[in-house]
């Protein structure tokens, strides 16, 4: 499933070609994706100016004066800007034609699997942030409201393990299973240690890591494992950079001990024995 890193690649792909510019037509070829598709879509959007861009922890935002249209790129959606009159194909399922300076450009939404979603906010119905699927949300990691002191403040009472402490989301938003493993690793922490167990002083080191290993996937345009590819069609390289993840009995690139592989909450954790204590 694409996580922070690849819709914030996304994001800064679809902006340059979508923001400042008037949306011509929306084109929805089923009833929806994850849920129904706002059937209302066409004509609130019709002749609307985008005014940005945005992305809440694994949502993109796409900015109106009378609303946000909220995308999720579910387990294998993709967005591509492609230019007008190029016949969709089997899981193309949405279009959101624009024109501007350089004229018409269409933003395409591929979901083979159609567990993504477009939805609408509409300004009338209140603050953005208090839409059902942001509102829980936790703070975003790459923003100045996330530390280490918030997560040991916040985890005196859980007895989770630290691994899916960071996937819930409530506290810190957006890292998802690959960036949750290769941050313990760089923080040398063992994701099966229960959360209350972990100090300030490792904490602070583990947000640290969170930053570095986000941001860092961001700048090589994310993971590509099956479905995901960016805008421009490329496919990004953060994968081949991996310390753990997906490395199982490979030998860690720091001690040489085999990666060893767990279920923790029905998904796979990856981590070194040896650096991660």
């Amino acid at each position: 499933m694409p996580e922070l890193p690849e819709v914030e690649v996304t994001r800064r792909g679809v902006a340059p070609h979508i923001e400042g510019r008037v949306v011509r037509a929306v084109v929805l070829r089923r009833e929806g994706l994850r849920w129904p598709f706002p059937p209302e879509l066409p004509r609130l959007l019709a002749g609307r100016k985008v005014l940005g861009t945005g992305r809440r922890g694994k949502y993109l935002l796409i900015h109106f004066d009378h609303g946000t249209l909220i995308i999720h790129l579910g387990m294998s959606g993709h967005l591509r800007v492609l230019a007008p009159g190029i016949a969709p194909e089997k899981h193309d399922h949405f279009d959101l034609e624009v024109e501007g300076p350089g004229g018409r450009q269409v933003l395409r939404m591929k979901d083979p699997r159609r567990f993504g979603a477009v939805l609408w906010h509409d300004a009338a119905d209140g603050a953005l942030e208090h839409h059902v699927l942001l509102r829980e949300l936790g703070v975003e990691p790459l923003e100045a409201g996330f530390s280490g002191k918030l997560l040991y403040d916040q985890t005196r009472q859980r007895s989770a393990p630290v691994k899916q402490v960071l996937l819930a989301g409530d506290i810190v938003v957006g890292v998802g299973n690959i960036y949750a493993s290769e941050s313990l690793f760089r923080a040398g922490i063992n994701p099966k240690l229960p959360a209350r167990r972990i100090s300030l002083a490792r904490y602070e080191k583990l947000a640290q890591a969170v930053r570095e290993v986000l941001a860092e996937a961001i700048v090589q345009g994310g993971s590509t494992l099956r479905d995901f590819i960016a805008v421009n069609g490329q496919s990004g390289y953060f994968q081949q950079t991996y310390f753990v993840y997906d490395r199982t009995g490979v030998p860690c690139r720091v001690c040489a001990a085999p990666i060893r592989q767990i279920k923790q909450g029905q998904r796979s954790t990856f981590y070194c024995v040896n650096c991660q204590k």
